[in-house]
């Protein structure tokens, strides 16, 4: 197995290519080997999907730590953890969740500036950019050259606002965040703002955005990281739900789109 320091210098030189990489998002062992079988080069990991997996509506701190140990240690690529707002409000306890999550094997990691908290769902400017510096002076204190990636999630929550998005990661970027990221964006255009916007490299998330939009439409505009988020989950879980919905009624032809039992035990050994 490869050792961290290595997967963190390959993952930070995947950000330095003239051309966008794909880090889809497994939720699972069995999902990462797959995608590591696909010949994905990094992955990271989704809240959404660990929340799936759990049936909750949200996954906890210590879940979404334990999931990023699967995945780290499930294959040799190198992880980025979706660490939600870090689970607290004051910047350097929220900063603490990127020193755990690079000691459960990440070698990248996220913090939003989305609070939780339905009545104010974004954290006034001053504390987003403050959470986002405490996260920045964790990761460069690490053992590692983890990736600190910070997202503005105004679009997520109801704040059609991208000029305030773009002041955000303008911000971010500022403090020290590797790599800038709004997920939400729908369109080219908008995501082509956001990137001539800011210095650093911009992931953009296709889950929330125009599926017409192909990779080299992202390449074009100057995107380096195209994640999915928990759209992968979801897509699984549709087609559990119609499977599950045709047995409720007497049908079984859902077994005719199974992926073979050789097939999954040749990517898992793999």
């Amino acid at each position: 197995m490869i050792d961290q320091l290595t997967k963190a210098v390959r993952f930070r030189a995947l950000h330095e290519r003239p051309e966008p990489f794909l880090i889809p998002n497994p939720w699972d062992a069995g999902t990462a080997r797959l995608l590591a079988g696909l010949g994905y080069e990094a992955l990271a990991t989704t809240s959404l999907g660990v929340a799936n997996a759990l049936g909750r509506t949200r996954a906890g701190k210590q879940d979404i730590l334990d999931n990023c140990r699967v995945i780290s240690e499930a294959t040799s690529l190198p992880v980025n953890a979706d660490l939600e707002n870090g689970y607290a409000d004051e910047p350097a306890e929220a900063a603490k969740m990127v020193e755990r999550a690079c000691a459960h094997g990440a070698v990248g990691a996220s913090i939003e500036d989305a609070s939780g908290d339905p009545g104010a769902p974004i954290y006034d400017f001053g504390l987003a950019v403050e959470r986002v510096r405490a996260a920045v002076e964790v990761a460069r204190a690490l053992p590692v050259p983890l990736v600190l990636t910070a997202r503005a999630e105004n679009l997520l929550h109801g704040v059609n606002d991208l000029d305030d998005t773009i002041r955000r990661l303008q911000a971010f970027e500022a403090a020290g965040a590797d790599v800038l990221y709004a997920p939400g964006l729908r369109t080219l255009d908008q995501m082509r703002a956001v990137v001539s916007s800011v210095g650093k490299p911009v992931n953009v998330v296709m889950g929330f955005a125009d599926p017409t939009i192909t990779l080299d439409g992202l390449a074009e505009i100057g995107v380096r990281r195209v994640s999915i988020g928990g759209a992968l989950s979801r897509l699984a879980l549709r087609s559990f739900l119609d499977g599950a919905r045709q047995m409720l009624q007497g049908r079984f032809g859902f077994v005719t789109d199974l992926a073979s039992i050789s097939e999954l035990h040749q990517a898992f050994e793999a």
